[in-house]
């Protein structure tokens, strides 16, 4: 490896004979890949798998579970369990070897959405209430996603705005507000909804300045919408 003239040293390197495993591990097993191996060891970082050649790979706290905080996910594993995982990133020269769990089932994000599709903005989902509190009330969309719909967002009626007057199991409709993939939040909204759905009435059905009061504005869409939902209903029996 190397010789020092000076000193009369002469420096050998027995590994540098061999392959390297990790560039072995990262040809036998690319990124995308699927692996198992036994958990060597649970630390406050993740799990350490044991893997081909000895080498370890790590499963970090933030990729075992799309639902849940990495710190109650982790209680699931112990010692000695074997595991599947994906295989995130191979980086031979630090001789790391990175692998998600989580990632091994889609996000149900891209899934929450109305139809099964992706959550967007601005889309109408239909959640279920799960906890009610004063700040608000928790709900839950497909797949199990959660989100927190504030106080100041359950009704544009300020007298409206009031936890109480849901239930857990009751299910209603809200506006998605925000998605933010990176930290996880989704922000929803009934009282943006019912502002949106207030101006598409108005949009349809005339404004209050042609002479229609706002109350015949929403009655004729209410009334559309309910012969809509009566005609897809005897499409459905039918």
């Amino acid at each position: 490896l190397e010789v020092d003239s000076n000193k009369r040293r002469i420096s050998l390197g027995l590994k540098q004979t061999q392959d390297n495993p990790w560039e072995a591990f990262s040809k036998n097993h690319p990124v995308g890949s699927t692996i198992e191996g036994e958990i060597k060891s649970i630390t406050e970082f993740g799990l350490f798998v044991g893997l081909d050649s000895e080498i370890d790979g790590m499963v970090h706290l933030s990729d075992l579970s799309w639902s849940k905080s990495g710190d109650e996910a982790v209680k699931d594993y112990e010692k000695g369990q074997i595991i599947s995982a994906k295989v995130l990133d191979v980086d031979a020269e630090k001789e790391r070897v990175s692998l998600g769990i989580k990632q091994l089932g889609d996000d149900p994000i891209e899934k929450a959405g109305a139809g099964g599709g992706a959550l967007r903005k601005n889309q109408v989902v239909t959640v279920t209430v799960t906890e009610v509190n004063d700040g608000g009330i928790e709900v839950s969309l497909a797949d199990g996603v959660k989100a927190f719909i504030r106080r100041a967002d359950l009704a544009r009626d300020r007298n409206d705005q009031r936890p109480e007057r849901f239930q857990v199991g009751n299910k209603v409709d809200a506006l998605v507000t925000q998605v933010d993939k990176t930290s996880r939040r989704i922000s929803l909204s009934i009282k943006a909804r019912e502002i949106s759905e207030e101006k598409e009435a108005v949009a349809q059905y005339g404004s209050s300045d042609s002479g229609a009061s706002l109350g015949d504005i929403l009655g004729a869409a209410l009334k559309k919408r309910t012969k809509k939902a009566k005609a897809d209903d005897e499409g459905d029996d039918e």
